[in-house]
C-alpha cells in the first residue's frame, strides 16, 4: 500500500500515473468463484466464440474492481473512496497464453470539492481499446 495522499498535497489536473493490471484466465476463473458470475464467455473459448466474441472476455465488473483498485493503491485506504462509478465501453480480450491481457488504469485530478474530497477522473485501457468511459471516482483525503 502507498502512502496516504493528503487533500493539501493535490492539484486540480494532477495527474495519477498509469499502473499495469495483468489479466489471466486464472483471474477469471478466481473472479468467477468470488462473484458467482460463471457465464462461460468468461472462461470457455469455445463458447464465447459461439456467440460471436472474439475470446473470452473479461467481466465487466472484474474491470471495474481493476480501475477501483488503481484508486485505493493511490489514496492508501480503502475507505477514502465515497463514491465510485464507470459505465463500460468496449470489452477486455483475454487471449490464452502467457500474456493474457493487460488493463492499465490512469487518472487525473478532475476537482477539489469541500469536506476534503477530490473527484478522480479515470482512463483504463486495454490494448487499442478503452473499456471504462465516464469511470470518476470521489475520495476523502486526509
Amino acid at each position: 500500500m502507498t502512502a496516504t495522499i493528503k487533500y493539501d498535497d493535490v492539484e486540480t489536473g494532477q495527474e495519477i500515473p498509469a499502473v499495469d493490471y495483468p489479466v489471466r484466465r486464472v483471474n477469471l476463473v478466481m473472479y468467477a468463484g468470488a462473484s458467482g458470475d460463471f457465464n462461460p464467455i468468461h472462461w470457455n473459448e469455445r463458447f464465447a466464440k459461439t456467440v460471436g466474441l472474439p475470446d473470452v472476455i473479461a467481466h465487466g465488473m472484474f474491470t471495474m474492481a481493476q480501475a477501483g483498485r488503481f484508486v485505493t493503491d493511490w489514496v492508501g485506504d480503502p475507505g477514502a473512496v465515497v463514491d465510485y462509478g464507470v459505465r463500460f465501453s468496449s470489452m477486455v480480450v483475454v487471449p490464452d497464453d502467457e500474456q493474457g491481457a493487460v488493463i492499465t488504469v490512469s487518472g487525473v485530478v478532475e476537482e477539489k470539492l469541500e469536506d476534503n474530497r477530490v473527484v478522480v477522473a479515470l482512463t483504463a485501457r486495454s490494448g487499442d481499446s478503452r473499456v471504462l468511459s465516464r469511470a470518476r471516482a470521489t475520495v476523502r483525503l486526509p
